[in-house]
């Protein structure tokens, strides 16, 4: 069977920046956000919709692999902000690519959707089933932020994609690790406007279609269920943490990837960051950290790469790849 391997990258963020000076309103500071979560600043869309910055990265991918969006056989987008209820997002952008060969779905898995949408197109290509898969991670977290709470620092828009191809050749996915826990479920949600509790206007009061998250739990969780998929990962794939080059992780704050590197002894110089510029994007982390990297020439064939993330649900997983 053939192996599996990244051909390409790509990413978009939207043009407007908004430092942390924004957020004193609401009773928080430059130094206390850069310290405590690692961001200088994030980025926020102004007459955009989801598969507006999806797209844009889909089609930066696609150049980066030689490819055409004919060849794209498969569009998955990981995205917990999609345009709308219905249809999935991932028709939006097939549409706006104008990539018709394409199927297209969406796959919901908040902070760790990327990773788990990843997972997914790995199998099609791993199996024959499709030649290249353009898996998408997208968030405008700033539609579902409630602007009046110190919570509001955490999250900032953007997209980043990669394209999944098959390959002969002795690079790519080795293994992943994944899990999911709905005993968590409460920690990070979004209360209304689903089925549970539809749109009404009792919900609008009560600031229900925002985010409402547990910090606490989020940072004890994380910096718990990670290491130790991370430890399970390697151990079944008898990797050596010394071996691994660089750590790809989801960006939930600088704190939490800090202790997780810290548990599994990892060099924080392996672990790749961008939330300072960025913040949190939610399902667009790791894609827009891999782009960042690998356009900037930092991986060597040969290189061992570790992704990671944590996302609500709770959410968690990791995976391992040869570049």
């Amino acid at each position: 069977m053939p192996n599996v391997y990244i051909s390409g990258t790509g990413a978009y963020v939207p043009p407007k920046v908004v430092p942390n000076s924004f957020f004193e309103k609401v009773g928080s500071s430059d130094e206390w956000i850069f310290n405590k979560l690692g961001i200088k600043e994030r980025r926020i869309v102004e007459n955009e919709a989801t598969s507006d910055l999806a797209y844009k990265a889909g089609l930066d991918a696609v150049k980066n692999a030689n490819l055409k969006v004919e060849d794209i056989d498969l569009i998955i987008v990981a995205t917990t902000t999609p345009d709308r209820q219905a249809p999935s997002c991932a028709c939006f952008v097939q549409e706006k690519m104008k990539a018709f060969n394409a199927v297209a779905f969406d796959v919901a898995a908040v902070c760790s959707g990327a990773l788990f949408t990843i997972s997914v197109g790995y199998q099609f290509v791993k199996n024959g089933v499709y030649n290249n898969v353009l898996v998408i991670g997208a968030d405008t977290f700033s539609n579902i932020i409630d602007w009046e709470r110190r919570d509001s620092v955490f999250f900032g828009d953007g997209a980043g994609a990669l394209i999944l191809s098959k390959t002969e050749e002795d690079k790519g996915f080795i293994d992943f690790n994944l899990h999911s826990d709905g005993r968590g479920k409460e920690h990070f949600t979004i209360p209304g406007g689903g089925s549970e509790t539809p749109t009404s206007k009792e919900t609008i009061d009560n600031r229900m279609h925002y985010f409402q998250m547990n910090g606490k739990e989020v940072f004890d969780t994380a910096t718990k269920v990670v290491p130790e998929s991370i430890e399970e990962l390697l151990e079944k794939t008898k990797t050596s943490i010394d071996d691994v080059s660089f750590m790809i992780p989801h960006q939930p704050s600088i704190g939490i990837l800090k202790t997780i590197a810290k548990k599994v002894n990892l060099p924080f110089e392996k672990v790749m960051t961008n939330m300072d510029r960025y913040a949190n994007t939610s399902g667009a982390t790791i894609p827009l950290v891999l782009d960042e990297v690998h356009k900037a020439d930092k991986f060597k064939d040969g290189d061992l790469l570790l992704f990671a993330a944590v996302g609500a649900g709770w959410t968690w997983g990791t995976a391992l790849y040869k570049w």
